[in-house]
């Protein structure tokens, strides 16, 4: 059965790199062009700058559209992203420069300047991609002039736009776009507007290779003075961590040791002796857990999204997801889920089975749902909000069947396959020390000994080593930083794994100490409430990092991030019963019980 699960989990990382191969790094299109030659000019959409959630079409608002719109087709990651790319009413030829060239003359009507107004006031920015480099600026201007009545301000539109193309050779290397600050439409009255929309086009050579004209995207994270907080924020974390879980460690092993000697004194004394603390409760500490479906379901649930994350970071740090590779990361999460369903389904029941369960069909079930279920309510009322905004996050329906075919024909079946694998592994629970008929009483504990404040204690320790960069995080999947220090985040993440399995070994002990018996979901529980503090985190940043607003982006920012936040609780969870798991039975392996 090893070698089955061995065969599939390569078959897994095969299907997937290849699956993925498309995305591997190419810098955009290879595209080499002649003298005028056309090169492609896409508009994606237009958006709040401080709403990265709600955008919508580029044509959504009144500008001059060409005569026959084209859409471009896109893959499924980037409709996910929300990219709705349409053909540009600016034509950008090959080294065909241009001067104050007139996209379209034409007269805004008072609805169109009130729409236009609104935009310019909520500061809405619009996205292109030409020759897949992405370009973009803001829409308008308010002139404030030092008042503080909205009414006496004043809103202007830009109508002349400057192209700055860099070439080299047959290839075209940047692009950059400024608007012209003086070439203004008055959009302060509600009144009918004549407007003229002009493009300026400028052509300059560059030594700069092809291959590395996405570079200035991703240095922007890597300057010198981010770099610097970056590595403050991991030698912070280390020596945090070092010095708690060496001190933890110490004491651990002094106590361990001395309950060792103790134990060891006391087989060698009267039998009569009275057993205390740990050992005392060597009878039940393997019994098994209430809900033992429901635990076995989260554990393989929980490494199913740890095994995402792995092959997310690999992707990651091959170079896969490099700035502007629209839609790559979103393809990643959803190929991936779907393929490692099968781990899922044999975590959950092997563990299931060796916990005596019988209902192995309805523990699969559980598993496939226990994530996914909340995932899919909150898609499904977060994209009726979208639909109801006609924003760019509201799916097409064909994008819809397409991931629930992925989910019927790969993520189920590969659950299913994996479920009947973990069935018939036929391993055996392996406790070292046999169970009792009877369970013992718990004896009375202190109120910081119950679930919640044991889990407060546990959550903040591992979230203190990963709260800083969490904010980089934040600021560009909520944002329009870019982030692509993959090593750093990684490095990040494994001392976040360590400080998980140590704080929940440690809190465990204590509780075996405390000859409280019931740990099996005291430990998951323990592990996974980092989530809870990255969730309290999300509220910080919202109200006091952000600037975001209104109700499609509030619900947009707390749904999703609740669903990432549950599955950080599930893996961090696994991680934490794991390494107890381990500890445990070590310790009762270590000592002769009667």
């Amino acid at each position: 059965m090893k070698k089955t699960m061995g065969f599939f989990t390569i078959t897994t990382v095969l299907i997937i790199i290849s699956t993925l191969a498309t995305h591997v790094r190419s810098d955009g299109s290879d595209h080499r062009y002649k003298a005028r030659d056309p090169v492609p000019l896409y508009a994606n959409k237009v958006g709040p700058f401080h709403n990265p959630s709600e955008t919508y079409r580029f044509f959504d608002l009144p500008f001059c559209s060409p005569s026959h719109v084209t859409e471009k087709k896109e893959a499924l990651g980037e409709v996910l992203n929300g990219d709705r790319l349409v053909s540009a009413p600016y034509k950008l030829d090959f080294l065909v420069e241009k001067e104050s060239e007139v996209v379209c003359k034409k007269k805004l009507t008072k609805e169109e300047v009130i729409q236009f107004r609104n935009a310019v006031t909520k500061d809405y920015y619009f996205q292109m991609y030409y020759d897949d480099l992405p370009i973009w600026g803001f829409i308008g201007k308010v002139e404030k002039d030092s008042k503080s009545d909205p009414s006496e301000f004043k809103y202007y539109l830009y109508k002349h736009i400057n192209f700055e193309i860099l070439y080299n050779k047959d290839r075209v290397i940047e692009i950059n776009v400024r608007t012209d600050p003086n070439a203004l439409v008055d959009l302060t009255e509600d009144k009918p507007v004549d407007a003229e929309f002009m493009y300026t086009v400028k052509w300059k050579e560059t030594t700069t290779p092809f291959d590395k004209r996405m570079d200035k995207y991703s240095q922007s994270s890597s300057l010198p003075h981010h770099l610097e907080i970056h590595w403050f924020s991991i030698i912070n974390s280390c020596v945090t961590v070092l010095l708690l879980t060496g001190f933890l460690a110490t004491i651990l092993m002094r106590v361990l040791k001395n309950d060792f000697v103790k134990y060891a004194h006391d087989e060698e004394a009267a039998d009569d002796q009275e057993e205390t603390g740990w050992k005392y409760i060597h009878g039940d500490v393997f019994r098994y857990p209430k809900g033992k479906s429901l635990f076995a379901a989260a554990l393989g649930s929980g490494t199913q999204l740890f095994a995402l994350t792995i092959f997310i970071f690999i992707l990651a740090l091959v170079g896969v997801f490099y700035p502007y590779n629209r839609g790559a990361l979103f393809t990643a999460l959803v190929v991936i889920y779907a393929l490692t369903s099968g781990i899922a389904g044999y975590t959950a029941t092997s563990f299931y089975c060796q916990l005596e369960g019988t209902n192995w069909v309805r523990n699969l079930l559980l598993t496939g749902c226990l994530f996914c279920g909340p995932l899919f309510l909150t898609f499904c009322f977060l994209n009726t909000v979208a639909i109801a905004y006609s924003a760019t996050a509201a799916l097409p329906f064909g994008t819809i069947v397409v991931i629930v075919l992925i989910w019927t024909l790969v993520t189920s079946p590969l659950l299913v396959l994996g479920g009947i694998a973990g069935k018939n592994s036929k391993s055996e629970f392996q406790a070292p020390v046999r169970t009792t008929k009877y369970p013992r009483e718990i004896p009375p504990l202190p109120w910081y000994r119950s679930t919640i404040p044991q889990m407060a204690m546990a959550g903040f320790l591992p979230f203190s080593a990963i709260y800083i960069e969490l904010y980089y995080i934040f600021a560009s999947v909520w944002g329009h930083r870019i982030y692509t220090i993959y090593s750093i985040l990684f490095i990040v993440f494994i001392i976040l794994l360590i400080v998980t399995a140590f704080i929940t070994v440690a809190l465990t002990y204590f509780q075996l100490a405390a000859e409280d018996h019931e740990w099996w979901w005291r430990s998951f529980l323990c592990g996974g409430s980092t989530g809870l503090f990255i969730y309290g985190y999300c509220l910080y940043y919202y109200y006091a990092r952000s600037d975001m607003s209104g109700f499609m982006q509030t619900s947009f920012f707390f749904g999703y991030m609740a669903c990432i936040c549950y599955g950080f609780f599930l893996m961090l969870g696994t991680i934490g019963f794991r390494a107890s798991l381990l500890f445990v039975r070590h310790i009762y392996r270590s000592i002769k019980c009667e």
